[in-house]
């Protein structure tokens, strides 16, 4: 390698990146891409209309994955997957999706992933930050019952709140049918998308993958409804702490389980111990262990006292002088639903029942914080 190249790499665009630009968005480097974080209207307008109404999200820098199997039988491909993850995967109907976790032998979540059965082959959709290594993962591990295909020929928008199924509707006739979590190829617009009803907002919504070169008449034509506006990456982010779901990289990581990460409820118990299929995803005895005996740790839902929000990274303390942390927080900021401060963080399990009292440290000082259930503001799903 040149010592003296030492030019930053160029930032990748989306096939929304000029509509982006013509619309104000405010540009910022995320995940190796060139994404908006607010448009003029602003993260707090662009959360509270989502919530009220229905905005539109580019997800386009998340990866696209089909896995086709060698042997034509779709369960093939999931029994395959079952040895990465800790779900069920060959369970799930043609039509649905999942979500997942790719785990390592400590246990650790490498990342998290929506898994969707398209009844000939599996779609899947990955963090944009992780999916070269995903990709990697999965031809080492799978390329012996699967083709590995990575859709790099398609976008992906996030359709998301109350009025999301009215304004599909307009465009794919008989989208409403679909329940929380369907997920299939549709029509949309005449064009041949793949739709999820699903979404990291909490409300109701879709996500739609649609060939890049249609990209921008889409996600002109939901704009063009006076029901949708744009949405940065701000208020994807305020939205998404307000449902209590987990990031990748803050809640979850490579030394996070999912026990702690309280994501039991997404491995079933044919994966658990006495389960049909127990065990064989890496960090299975890790996992299962903690399911049936606990974690010393959980994530868990914080309420600053005050107006002054608690960032990531500010460590807890069991009472205001301690200098000891017991905890840190993962995700904080302020909750435009609730008009006051909100996080998420680790505590030991000594800590983690609701109205347990925590101090966080934030420029020298120590701020009270609630320890409260999730999520913050209910789920509007449709199931």
């Amino acid at each position: 390698m040149d010592a003296h190249n030492t030019a930053p790499s160029p930032l990748s665009r989306t096939p929304l990146h000029a509509l982006h630009l013509a619309r104000g968005g405010k540009m910022v480097p995320f995940a190796g891409y060139d994404m908006p974080v607010q448009y003029p209207m602003g993260v707090l307008k662009e959360h509270l209309h989502t919530r009220a109404s229905a905005g539109l999200f580019d997800v386009s820098h998340m990866g696209q994955i089909a896995l086709r199997p060698k042997s034509g039988k779709v369960e093939d491909a999931a029994l395959a997957l079952e040895r990465l993850v800790p779900q069920d995967i060959a369970s799930v109907p043609q039509g649905r999706q999942r979500y997942a976790q790719f785990t390592n032998a400590a246990g650790g979540i490498l990342d998290d992933l929506m898994v969707a059965n398209f009844g000939d082959h599996l779609f899947l959709v990955v963090n944009a930050a992780c999916k070269a290594e995903d990709e990697a993962l999965l031809r080492k591990e799978l390329s012996g019952d699967c083709v590995i295909e990575v859709l790099a020929d398609r976008a992906l928008f996030a359709l998301q709140g109350p009025k999301a199924v009215e304004v599909l509707t307009r465009l794919s006739p008989g989208i409403a049918q679909m329940r929380f979590m369907d997920a299939g190829p549709r029509e949309v617009m005449g064009l041949a998308c793949f739709v999820s009803r699903s979404g990291y907002t909490g409300e109701d919504g879709f996500e739609i993958s649609v060939p890049a070169d249609a990209a921008e008449a889409l996600a002109n034509a939901l704009l063009a409804d006076p029901a949708v506006a744009p949405i940065g990456l701000g208020a994807r982010d305020s939205l998404r702490l307000e449902a209590g779901l987990c990031l990748y990289g803050h809640e979850i990581d490579a030394t996070t389980t999912p026990v702690e990460g309280d994501l039991v409820w997404s491995i079933q118990k044919s994966r658990r111990n006495g389960g049909a299929r127990a065990g064989g995803f890496p960090g299975a005895d890790v996992i299962l262990g903690q399911i049936d005996g606990g974690a010393a740790r959980k994530r868990v839902g914080l309420k600053p006292e005050g107006r002054a929000p608690v960032r990531d990274g500010a460590a807890l303390s069991a009472d205001a002088e301690a200098r000891e942390p017991i905890g840190s927080v993962t995700s904080g900021g302020f909750g435009p639903s609730l008009n006051g401060p909100i996080a998420m963080g680790y505590l030991p399990i000594s800590h983690v029942a609701a109205g347990t009292r925590v101090f966080a440290e934030v420029r020298g000082q120590r701020l009270p914080m609630t320890v409260t259930t999730l999520p913050f503001v209910p789920h509007s799903y449709q199931r």
